[in-house]
């Protein structure tokens, strides 16, 4: 990964926690939790397709893994963020440009049931019932909504920024110098059309010098 790829990713996923643990899940709303650092990583995997989509997945599990109050095995929702980051990741479009909102919608829905379906399951096989008393139906529904709801005000955001930070304006307008160098060079006639005007040039000079020895030479028939 690049510097300012982790540079950036590590400051949205802090920021991601913190409003996830201090905000967001103070509200105490019904069902799941509104989940930030989740609409993070889809974010980031959209713009750095999937390597890096299940890095950054793995980065924000083991925060959340780690961040208080915790109260799951450690290393649990790293597996399950590194799996969404690499799914969401295989729909980067090859061009890096998605051109329209459907993607990061769809995204956005299979990672809330991809992700409240893997952590229920391996709660199930390390013996964590929590998703049985709660309800599973409820939480999936729960989830979607709620990351539906907030993903118009964060995923736009996290891909914009994702891509700033991962252009490189010297190499930009370098090429773009370049493209007007070229550009200007054959709207101008320039370049290889001074070579065509001098060759023009030469034979011309050449059909004239042919012509004068002509006449001369017909002078001195006569």
């Amino acid at each position: 990964m690049r510097v300012n790829r982790i540079l950036l990713s590590a400051t949205l996923l802090f920021v991601a926690l913190v409003l996830q643990v201090s905000v967001l899940a103070r509200l105490q709303l019904p069902g799941a939790v509104p989940d930030l650092l989740l609409l993070t990583v889809v974010g980031l995997a959209l713009v750095y397709g999937h390597v890096t989509g299940a890095l950054v997945g793995f980065a924000a599990g083991l925060l959340a893994d780690f961040a208080p109050p915790a109260d799951h095995a450690a290393g649990r929702y790293a597996l399950v963020l590194c799996v969404v980051g690499y799914v969401v990741g295989l729909a980067k479009p090859p061009t890096g440009q998605l051109r329209s909102i459907t993607v990061p919608m769809a995204m956005v829905v299979l990672a809330a049931v991809g992700s409240t379906l893997l952590y229920a399951g391996v709660g199930a096989l390390v013996g964590d019932t929590a998703a049985r008393h709660v309800g599973l139906v409820s939480l999936l529904l729960t989830a979607v909504v709620y990351d539906l709801l907030l993903a118009p005000f964060t995923v736009p955001l996290v891909m914009a920024l994702a891509r700033r930070a991962d252009s490189d304006p010297l190499a930009e307008s370098t090429g773009s110098s370049g493209a007007d160098v070229a550009g200007g060079w054959s709207a101008f006639g320039t370049g290889l059309r001074i070579g065509d005007q001098r060759g023009g040039l030469r034979l011309k000079a050449a059909r004239n010098r042919a012509a004068r020895a002509g006449r001369i030479k017909g002078v001195k028939r006569l």
